[in-house]
């Protein structure tokens, strides 16, 4: 197991490094730059439509099952999650307060990145044997491309199958129970099983029943979490110009030790903060298109434009929000690490502000393991064909309970490289499909600006 364990880290350290920053980075800035700046200068479009998308379409002229909004919540069901919480610590943790920055740029990019996934998920979507649409990396590869690139998206489908168990399940399931464990005394297993009885009954009801649920739970628990690390900013208000002037010193300046902080490089608060960014908002990781490919809609752009978003509230509000309460509070000298820094950050200024993050966390991680059980879901039927849906569904609900009461270690190690294999063929495919994002984006725009004229007539 030590030699497996030792390969597996290996390769991890080649998959996490230089070349895929690069290729992360370098991806999403050659589409924002392509793209014109378009995903941050039509912010406000987004939302815009993110609103009007609330309703599902009943009438059925749009094609699709869920509506774009909950498509949304779907995608940020799974993004929202561990990451946000203990992600952004871990990230600090190592790289110092200048991974913030980091985390910032990669966003930046990747709601380039992200819209681009959605444009192509709902382009070259398909629809299945039981009449639902199905899209994502693995389609836009299969019918985008010749055919000569057909494995990248077998390979997509394969990574994500096997990643799904780990990020989406295990890690998420051991996550809540550690939380409740340490800060309510709730014994592991119990966490366990109360967690495969609450996953099961929504996902046997497939991904309607999964988007109704992230469609109410999500927005209110995202609220309730902003709500809480603005008020540990509020009470922290003095120190907030001083932490903004760290991140950005930091971004760029080796951070000397100091308190519990071990001292971090540069190259540390790039490489996590980029990879820590990824992990959060999943921008180019290729997941959040399958479920934007069920969305209610007749235009990809319009859909890419509500997609772009899951990457700024994932990583622009709520990481940034959970980064500065940790750096103003002072938590990021404690030598705490991980959601203990977050919980340590919150309880300072507020009371109970362990089982504030304790709730969010639990709350966050549950969301998470639905979202990622679409994602895991379409990968396997992609690969198996529509007979391998239910057992599937039947599995990773089992697979929760062990990830409560299990270790971890090995398991993050694998997911975490498995993700980033996810990302290659990805990668790969939105850079040779990119002409069809742009030219697509150009027709809509276009086509906008006409109608906008002639209602103005």
């Amino acid at each position: 197991m030590e030699g497996i364990t030792e390969f597996i880290s290996m390769i991890n350290g080649f998959v996490w490094g230089v070349p895929m920053l690069v290729m992360i980075l370098g991806v999403g800035l050659f589409l924002s730059v392509g793209l014109k700046l378009m995903p941050i200068l039509k912010l406000g479009t987004g939302f815009k439509l993110l609103w009007s998308g609330r309703i599902p379409d009943k009438d059925k002229s749009m094609k699709g099952e869920i509506s774009p909004f909950n498509a949304l919540m779907t995608s940020l069901s799974a993004t929202i999650g561990t990451g946000n919480i203990a992600g952004v610590a871990t990230a600090i943790f190592i790289g110092g307060p200048g991974a913030l920055f980091w985390m910032w740029c990669t966003a930046l990019v990747g709601m380039a990145t992200k819209f681009a996934e959605a444009v192509l998920a709902v382009k070259y979507r398909e629809i299945d044997a039981n009449g639902n649409h199905i899209g994502g990396p693995m389609y836009y590869i299969k019918n985008g491309l010749s055919s000569k690139w057909a494995w990248l998206g077998t390979a997509f489908a394969l990574f994500g199958s096997f990643a799904g168990f780990g990020i989406g399940n295990t890690v998420q399931s051991n996550s809540v129970a550690d939380a409740l464990s340490s800060n309510f005394g709730v014994p592991t297993w119990v966490t366990g099983l109360v967690l495969m009885v609450l996953v099961g009954a929504v996902l046997m009801g497939g991904i309607k029943r999964i988007a109704d649920v992230a469609g109410k739970l999500v927005p209110l628990m995202t609220l309730f979490y902003i709500a809480a690390g603005l008020a540990v900013l509020a009470v922290n208000a003095a120190e907030i110009p001083d932490a903004i002037v760290l991140i950005f010193h930091s971004a760029f300046n080796p951070v000397a030790a100091q308190g519990g902080f071990a001292g971090a490089a540069v190259w540390a608060a790039i490489r996590f903060g980029v990879a820590r960014g990824i992990f959060s908002n999943e921008a180019g990781l290729g997941s959040a298109p399958i479920a934007h490919a069920s969305a209610q809609t007749n235009n990809p752009v319009a859909q890419g434009l509500v997609a772009m978003l899951g990457t700024f509230i994932d990583t622009l509000i709520v990481c940034s929000i959970t980064g500065l309460a940790i750096i103003v509070s002072g938590a990021w000298t404690s030598g705490e690490n991980g959601a203990a820094m977050t919980s340590l950050a919150f309880s300072s200024a507020l009371p109970m502000g362990n089982y504030i993050v304790a709730i969010s966390l639990s709350v966050f991680a549950f969301t998470t393991i639905l979202g990622w059980s679409v994602y895991s879901e379409k990968c396997v039927q992609y690969l198996f064909g529509v007979k391998a849906v239910k057992p599937f569904r039947i599995l990773w609900i089992l697979v929760v309970p062990l990830g409560a009461v299990s270790s971890l270690d090995f398991i993050w190690l694998l997911a975490d490289t498995l993700n980033a294999m996810m990302a290659i063929p990805n990668l790969i495919a939105l850079a040779l499909l990119s002409p069809v994002v742009f030219k697509l984006t150009r027709e809509y725009f276009i086509k906008k600006r006409e109608e906008d004229d002639a209602a103005k007539v």
